[in-house]
């Protein structure tokens, strides 16, 4: 992406993923009745302002409990002795550990000032669902904290609470004793607009109703540089997939629009809230597609109180891998094949580039000779029951037998306790059989005579080229593509970690050898940092050859998690889902997707790979068939591009009119810049938020200065928007977006789909 493009994402907090005000829904509000006046809306606002208040106040007196709390922990454990420590001190020391963590957490958690802490009042009457009953009025605040006051009464619910689940699945069918649903419209601690929606056909003469619903004044909202959540503004089809089963594999389709997104992320707040023990100490891993992606929504659940997620996007998945680019659609096609492995696996067993062929020595007297061959069946009968990382003294072993069945002189115990020792043998074995970086044994493919033996029956010639040159360019660069992290995982469980040498052969020394370490100027440093430092400061040199860039960090063993999410799952290559599927062995999993904007070719093999990293668990699906996003121009638009090569296509129903239809200039003479420079001026003045100019690689560095119009503006290829969204985007050139993409005209949809509000086209006159 050049410049600050703002993105947005499947659904931009409220404004994307709330169910349309119209009786067709189940859970739409019922109609209003008539409008309150200002003075009224005023009265209703000061009301909220008088309780958003008093929560505040609890909240101070939490604050100074939790500031009191984790001193009442430091003052545990001090002494005044010198000398061993006691048990009973070690107990003080526990405890003091214990307080000041916990009490340091809560006051993180209320010290983080929220936009909307309040954000939406429940006015119920339980008469409603029991006849018998008089009437029995209640107000039950929702918010993103539960606070309670002085005498334990809850001041707010938390939204994931169980009594916070009407406030989502009221229906004016199902009213669940819900009278009128408010949501809180506030900046900081000030309520600045209130939205009601009537769940009974009249309002009591008592209740005031304010506004056309909380979604239709969500809806127009501006896009700005983060997804928002939508707390405030959940529907009762996305809180069912909110708070579905924690077990198994969860899948939540739809189309473009439909808040798929926002809802699964929702979903891991909630999980994160129900069963913290096993979802916090397992870990929840969200993988997006990209880094914009994922740029995009890291606030949302911190915005929700949970700071404890892992997001990657799928270039970052593999730890000492980031990856900063997008391989050609050819290029990605053949490294997320499943067939790829066979060219990994043979070039996993494989020598080192210039490692020696043969070995000779002299041991106990006696002259060793080893030839190729014999190497070539150690190295192969060795690899048949170890990874190559953790087969050092194996491979040892067998040489020394290959050794001595050269000479057969002499003692054999003493030949053997000599080869053992025997500093050649010690120099040999690291030549030949050196503890191997499954990064190294990627950029070996650089090679093309070597992507051409080890592809042999798997790729065609020109296949093995182009693969070889992919791996040259990423030298060249300095950066890895996407597709490469799934392969640098797949090396990496056939190798096994890299050991580290022992501390006096990596010349380490322990600190209490020194007599002074600062006569050094850097300590030891532990395995795995980077030791490219300067004596005076030790801090880190970046490195400036592409070869180190690519090899900085370490490859570390998958961790697993408790809980894994994946979105735009349908662009998901068969090795990325098994990268996915080694983090997820034990996991349960929520999967989003919609097939239709799929980038992947071949569905048949991603779905062989998909299943067996979900095993055998249970499934649930949740459909989402509401478009939020898209004026209804727009998504039209979009809707008929793809039906015409996708007759099959999930095609939701966009809720929300604008009555400006997108607009087609052709340009002449290949005038791109100026074309999109006078369609991002014009509109700058129709939207107040982000626009984006969506553009094929063959125009990107042409467009680039656009980004400098304006800091709304943002220049990105169309395979980096998924799952972003903008106020208005310029599509530049659709037929060549669909012709350079993966997934043609799938990925063509995907860019036509951004837009909240306004498109422009570009096409070649």
């Amino acid at each position: 992406m050049t410049g600050s493009a703002h993105s947005g994402a499947e659904t931009s907090g409220a404004e994307s993923s709330s169910a349309p005000p119209s009786s067709a829904e189940p859970s739409s509000p019922a109609p209003s009745t008539d409008k309150a006046s200002s003075a009224e809306v005023a009265r209703e606002i000061a009301i909220e302002q008088a309780h958003v208040d008093l929560v505040y106040a609890e909240l101070t007196k939490a604050q100074a409990r939790a500031g009191l709390i984790e001193a009442d922990g430091l003052a545990r454990g001090r002494t005044d002795r010198t000398g061993d420590v006691r048990d009973e001190e070690l107990t003080g020391l526990f405890e003091r550990d214990a307080l000041v963590f916990n009490a340091a957490r809560r006051r993180s958690t209320l010290d983080t000032q929220y936009e909307g802490l309040v954000f939406g009042r429940l006015d119920l009457d339980h008469s409603l669902s029991d006849a018998s009953r008089d009437a029995d009025r209640e107000t039950r605040y929702i918010g993103r904290l539960g606070v309670r006051d002085d005498d334990y009464e809850p001041l707010v619910v938390d939204w994931r609470a169980p009594a916070a689940a009407a406030f989502y699945r009221a229906t004016p069918v199902e009213p669940m004793d819900v009278l009128r649903r408010r949501v809180l419209r506030c900046k900081g601690a000030d309520v600045v607009g209130v939205e009601d929606d009537l769940m009974v056909p009249e309002a009591p003469d008592d209740l005031v109703v304010v506004g056309d619903g909380a979604l239709l004044a969500a809806l127009t909202r501006s896009r700005g540089a983060q997804m928002r959540d939508i707390v405030a503004t959940i529907q009762r089809h996305q809180d069912e997939a909110i708070r579905a089963s924690a077990r198994g594999i969860t899948e939540i389709t739809g189309g473009p629009g439909t808040g798929k997104t926002v809802v699964a992320l929702h979903r891991a707040a909630y999980l994160l809230y129900s069963d913290r023990r096993r979802f916090e100490s397992g870990g929840i891993l969200v993988v997006g597609p990209s880094a914009a992606y994922t740029a995009y929504i890291e606030r949302v659940l911190p915005s929700l109180g949970e700071e404890s997620v892992t997001l990657r996007s799928l270039g970052d998945v593999v730890d000492g891998v980031t990856a900063t680019r997008l391989d050609t659609p050819e290029v990605a096609a053949l490294k997320g094949s499943l067939r790829i492995r066979r060219l990994l696996a043979r070039a996993a067993a494989d020598t080192p580039p210039e490692a020696p062929d043969s070995f000779r020595a002299f041991v106990n007297g006696k002259a060793v000779r080893v030839d190729a061959p014999v190497l070539d069946r150690i190295r192969a009968q060795v690899l048949r029951n170890h990874q190559r990382n953790l087969s050092a003294k194996a491979v040892q072993s067998a040489l020394a037998e290959a050794a001595w069945s050269s000479v057969r002189e002499g003692d054999r115990a003493e030949f053997m306790d000599r080869f053992e020792d025997h500093l050649e043998v010690d120099a040999f074995l690291e030549a030949w059989w050196p503890q191997v970086d499954p990064r190294e044994v990627l950029l070996w493919l650089a090679d093309p005579e070597r992507v051409r033996q080890h592809g042999a029956g798997v790729l065609s010639p020109q296949e093995s080229d182009l693969f070889a040159a992919s791996m040259q360019h990423a030298l060249e660069v300095g950066s890895w593509s996407a597709a490469d992290a799934a392969l640098v995982d797949d090396l990496a469980a056939r190798l096994g970690p890299v050991q580290d040498a022992p501390a006096e052969e990596r010349g380490f020394y322990e600190i209490e050898e020194l007599d002074d370490v600062s006569q050094f100027g850097v300590a030891e440093v532990p395995s795995g940092v980077d030791r490219r430092a300067t004596a005076t400061t030790g801090s880190r040199t970046a490195p400036s050859d592409p070869r180190e860039m690519l090899l900085q960090g370490r490859v570390e063993a998958p961790g697993e998690y408790a809980h894994v999410l994946v979105d735009e799952a349908q662009d998901l290559s068969p090795m990325q889902w098994r990268m996915l599927g080694r983090r997820g062995r034990y996991s349960s999993w929520t999967v989003v997707g919609d097939a239709a904007q799929a980038s992947w070719p071949d569905a048949v093999e991603a779905g062989r790979a998909r299943e067996e990293a979900f095993g055998t668990q249970e499934r649930r699906l949740f459909h989402m068939d509401t478009n939020y996003r898209n004026a209804r121009e727009i998504f039209d638009y979009a809707a008929r591009v793809v039906r015409a090569q996708v007759p099959d296509a999930d095609i939701p129903q966009a809720v929300r009119e604008t009555g400006v239809d997108p607009v087609e200039v052709a340009v002449r003479g290949g005038e791109w810049l100026a074309a999109a420079t006078a369609a991002v001026e014009t509109l700058l003045e129709e939207v107040e938020g982000s626009i984006a100019v969506i553009t094929p690689s063959r125009y990107a560095v042409e467009l680039a200065e656009l980004a400098t119009l304006s800091d709304r503006v943002g220049v990105i290829d169309p395979m980096s928007t998924k799952g972003l969204e903008y106020d208005a985007t310029v599509i530049v050139d659709p037929d060549e977006v669909s012709a350079e993409s993966p997934g043609g005209v799938r990925v063509l949809y995907v860019a036509l789909t951004r837009a909240a509000h306004r498109m422009t086209v570009l096409r070649p006159a």
